[in-house]
């Protein structure tokens, strides 16, 4: 599986990730709902599950998915300042190209 996290969303993820007491939580993104071709995304802190794979990023934070979930291999994680500050999680490999 793979997944892609940007310079700004990096920055912004460490920076939590650093707060956190708990050193062995990773980052999860997890699907909120899905519906046809595309879902809406989370995210949390958490440790890996039977049920989950960890993924290695170029940014150095690994981040737990759901094995087998379709909709979240090949997820780009990005944090904006405009129009509304806050992390967008899309997955253009999957046609999701941002909430409609």
């Amino acid at each position: 599986m793979k997944v892609k996290i940007t310079r700004n969303a990096a920055k912004q993820l460490n920076t939590v990730l650093e707060q956190e007491e708990d050193k062995e939580l990773k980052l999860r993104v997890y699907i909120t709902h899905s519906h046809g071709d595309h879902a809406h995304y989370g995210l949390a802190l958490d440790k890996a599950g039977d049920d989950d794979v960890v993924v290695s990023t170029d940014k150095e934070i690994d981040v737990i998915l759901k094995k087998d979930e379709a909709l979240l291999d090949g997820i780009v994680i990005d944090y904006l300042y405009l129009p509304q500050e806050g992390y967008v999680i899309t997955n253009p490999s999957k046609g999701n190209h941002g909430d409609h």
